[in-house]
């Protein structure tokens, strides 16, 4: 987990960008969506922010993840999002690590692990590969930036839809 720096009290870049996703995890709280956030930075700094918006859009598929990547791609006239960094409250579902992959995102960077349904580090194979391992690019990726900010949104939002 990545911390401020010890010295200078400051927040790292991580720390930075996740409390952007963060902001947007409040946007789909407050939606009634489930509270996940995304960011996705490229050189020059942001290139597309969202929310997940399944339930409003009934889109199964309208994770934040993906649609931080649909405009970003519209954005840039290009689906290669090469160099890029997704920061993204949640780690990403096999879906979303999909389309990250096919992307050409270079990083992810996410705050809770998903047990249940995470793609990048929580849910291996039964030979203890990852479930993207022998695909043909590679993310690299970073957790737990701000886990416990991360997690706390999603155990209030289903700690509040179950009461």
């Amino acid at each position: 987990m990545t911390s401020p720096d010890r010295e200078t009290g400051r927040e790292t870049e991580h720390e930075r960008w996740m409390r952007e996703a963060l902001k947007m995890a409040d946007e789909a709280e407050q939606l009634g969506e489930v509270p996940v956030g995304a960011v996705l930075v490229g050189a020059a700094g942001e290139l597309a922010r969202g929310f997940n918006r399944p339930i409003a859009t009934h889109d199964p598929t309208a994770h934040a993840e993906i649609n931080v990547l649909r405009e970003a791609g519209a954005k840039l006239g290009n689906y290669r999002l090469a160099g890029t960094t997704l920061y993204v409250t949640v780690e990403p579902c096999t879906m979303c690590a999909g389309a990250l992959i096919h992307a050409r995102v270079a990083e992810v960077v996410f705050g809770a692990r998903e047990p249940k349904g995470g793609a990048l580090v929580s849910r291996g194979t039964d030979d203890g590969g990852g479930i993207l391992d022998g695909l043909n690019h590679r993310l690299r990726v970073t957790e737990g930036i701000l886990s416990e900010e991360c997690a706390a949104r999603l155990s209030r939002f289903f700690d509040a839809r179950r009461a």
